[in-house]
């Protein structure tokens, strides 16, 4: 069964103004479930950690109700390995100070040219701190693939770490994580992966994955702007954490510093239990795929996003047939149909002429949002030559978007093109 897209987009009250919403990959928009969790949180439960009282006990509830129902998203041993935060970014951050205890100068760790500067960024930091040593993995100008070859020679080093995204923000591309981390852990290093863009397109297992941490961003996936963190159990465990002397020193309260957005986490339980809803209705197809392994809702999560993902690689062939016929375009990331399941349903592109902010804002005039820049993405904008001129104009689809948005957004790039 194929999804319903009016079904579908009755659960999402922006897309009722009739704006095309193509900025996806800087934030989607949140479900109905979303909003309703939220309200209904402030409203009934909002209170503090561990009060001897009603609504700090069903504020307690519903964290514990999210953090399983996360933990079965990502396929997660324990509902003890997630940790919510502020963001990504600042979980990262936060990560990478404990693991630099663990490292000594002349260390090494490996990051790639693909990845959006939260996962670059905190690793720099960290090396600079504690005298440890960058290699770097560069990708394929040519098709936005990670350059494997160049992986190899990074982890001849016996780095002791990898950090790598899932799949990039600027380009599309889906790395092979899981093939990644084998060849890390091969070489005696730990796998961090960046999942952020890629958790609103595709399954995320991290028990098949064998990572030992992965983050993602509930805002990217139709929920809250709300961070989330795994980690091997074992690893959290033999961590420092950097927390107040009351804190807990139990997972996963050990590294969730301070008072945390309640009732954003009370949004994320909404979003999954929206993406259950999906798996249910219009993920039967892809049961087969899962069901020797799942059950439940762990089930429902999985088929809903495979269905997803079948559904948005028609969105990605669209996408590129719309930006192959407009005079003028250049696109930069994969462009062989052939291999679009390597691909998340992201385009980055330049219009002769234009600047990319030039180009952002007359599709702005139509009712299309779309980002221009370099999204955080500083080292592919850089590696492409983009990054003193402008950057790339992106737009991403992802489920709720439909065929006719995808063609009228190439009615407009006609116009632009044209005027």
């Amino acid at each position: 069964m194929t999804l319903d897209l009016g079904k579908i987009r009755h659960q999402f009250p922006p897309l009722h103004g009739g704006a095309i919403f193509l900025d996806n990959p800087g934030g989607t928009q949140a479900v109905k479930d979303c909003l309703d969790h939220i309200l209904e949180y402030l409203i009934e439960s909002n209170a503090n950690h561990k009060g001897a009282f009603k609504t700090s006990r069903a504020s307690d509830e519903i964290i514990l109700k999210t953090r399983q129902a996360m933990a079965e998203f990502i396929n997660a041993d324990r509902p003890e390995e997630i940790i919510f935060g502020q963001n990504m970014t600042s979980l990262t951050f936060q990560l990478s100070r404990s693991l630099g205890r663990m490292f000594q100068p002349g260390d090494e760790i490996v990051v790639t040219r693909l990845d959006h500067d939260a996962n670059i960024a905190p690793w720099l930091l960290i090396a600079q701190d504690r005298e440890l040593n960058i290699r770097w993995v560069d990708f394929r100008p040519e098709d936005g693939t990670l350059d494997m070859g160049t992986l190899k020679a990074a982890l001849e080093g016996r780095p002791k770490l990898v950090a790598v995204g899932y799949a990039s923000n600027a380009l599309g591309s889906i790395n092979p994580v899981a093939e990644i981390t084998r060849q890390a852990h091969e070489r005696g290093a730990l796998v961090f992966i960046d999942a952020v863009h890629f958790a609103p397109h595709g399954p995320i297992d991290v028990r098949e994955l064998n990572c030992d941490f992965l983050t993602c961003s509930a805002y990217k996936f139709f929920g809250p702007h709300l961070g989330i963190l795994y980690g091997r159990s074992g690893l959290l465990e033999e961590l420092f954490a950097y927390k107040v002397r009351p804190a807990s020193d139990k997972l996963p309260l050990k590294f969730e510093t301070g008072t945390q957005n309640h009732e954003a986490i009370a949004g994320l339980l909404g979003t999954l239990e929206y993406l259950e809803w999906v798996g249910i209705h219009f993920g039967k197809e892809h049961a087969a795929e899962y069901d020797k392994k799942f059950r439940g809702r762990a089930l429902h999560l999985k088929q809903a996003m495979a269905a997803i993902r079948a559904y948005e690689r028609d969105l990605s062939r669209e996408m590129h047939k719309v930006l192959g016929e407009t005079a003028g375009i250049s696109i930069y990331g994969l462009t062989d149909e052939n291999r679009f399941a390597e691909r998340v349903p992201t385009f980055s592109f330049r219009l002769k002429n234009l600047t990319p902010r030039q180009t952002a804002e007359k599709l702005d005039a139509e009712g299309i949002y779309v980002w221009d820049g370099n999204y955080y993405a500083l080292e592919a904008c850089r590696r492409l030559g983009f990054e003193e001129s402008g950057g790339m104009v992106r737009a991403g689809a992802v489920h709720y978007n439909t065929a006719e948005e995808i063609d009228r957004f190439g009615k407009a790039l006609h116009k632009i093109a044209h005027s």
